[in-house]
């Protein structure tokens, strides 16, 4: 199944475009082509979507560009009463005109759903800022999901880079930015070649104190189901204990970004399970 429309990278070079802004500005469906440019083909294949109609507006019950001026929000989903979308990207412009990915999340949608979203009245947990859903974030980690997962994911992110590569080389940038939401993304970005532009020293604190003696490594004292005893051990283990608040603190302030092409060797967390 090959696209008969025209190839979105070969849209998006032949823009004189350098903003997701400028991107929002064109006219027509230039812009949804250009976007489309990070929808990864095999994922298209794999849950037989047709490029041809996902490319065109009319499919916006598969794959939905919602821009703003200098944001976009891109949410694919393998069927349109789909529950989750597969992928959902959100991409900005920093106040210094850089190209920042504020959010994605990937979904399997052939696996279980755990709420950790949602009371079950349905009330919105906004990623355990309003609320936990404690029964179904304790049944997400046994399960092997990490923190902010609903479902597991199709393993995408490391395609994903060099997509996201491409895209902005098109812009003319040869880096983007990223706000990891919790410890195990910063630990998976380090492992994809990212570098920090905020945050390292804290990376180091919080392995250093996850260390036997340190201050989170003692505080694991199996109080509730995200502290045992091991849970130092592992990235994921790890991030649910600083979920559950462990240092007292949400995990924030810390801002990565890559180098098309290069890979930064930055590791925080050495010889680490995940």
């Amino acid at each position: 199944m090959r696209p008969t429309v025209a190839d979105p990278f070969e849209v998006l070079s032949g823009l004189d475009v350098r903003t997701v802004g400028g991107l929002n500005a064109l006219p027509g469906e230039q812009g949804r082509l250009a976007y489309c440019s990070l929808l990864p083909l095999d994922v298209l294949l794999r849950f037989e979507l047709d490029p041809d109609q996902v490319a065109s507006s009319s499919s916006s019950s598969f794959f939905e560009v919602r821009p703003g001026a200098s944001s976009v929000e891109l949410e694919l989903r393998h069927r349109p009463a789909a529950q989750d979308p597969l992928l959902y990207l959100q991409l900005a412009d920093t106040t210094t005109n850089q190209i920042e990915v504020m959010m994605f999340m990937v979904n399997d949608p052939a696996s279980e759903r755990f709420d950790t979203d949602r009371l079950p009245d349905g009330t919105p947990t906004a990623f355990a800022t309003a609320a936990r859903n404690l029964p179904e974030e304790v049944r997400a980690m046994h399960a092997g999901l990490a923190p902010g997962q609903v479902r597991q994911g199709l393993r995408l992110t490391r395609d994903l880079v060099p997509i996201l590569g491409r895209f902005v080389s098109a812009l003319h940038h040869d880096a983007y930015y990223l706000q990891p939401l919790a410890y195990h993304n910063a630990i998976l970005f380090e492992r994809l070649g990212f570098a920090y532009a905020l945050g390292l020293g804290s990376m180091e604190w919080i392995n250093r104190e996850f260390a036997p003696g340190g201050l989170l490594h003692r505080r694991l004292d199996g109080s509730t189901p995200f502290r045992s005893p091991d849970a130092w051990r592992t990235v994921r283990a790890r991030s649910w204990a600083i979920h559950d608040g462990i240092m007292d603190m949400p995990f924030t302030g810390v801002k990565m970004y890559k180098r098309v092409g290069v890979h930064a060797g930055i590791v925080t967390f050495p010889s680490a399970a995940w």
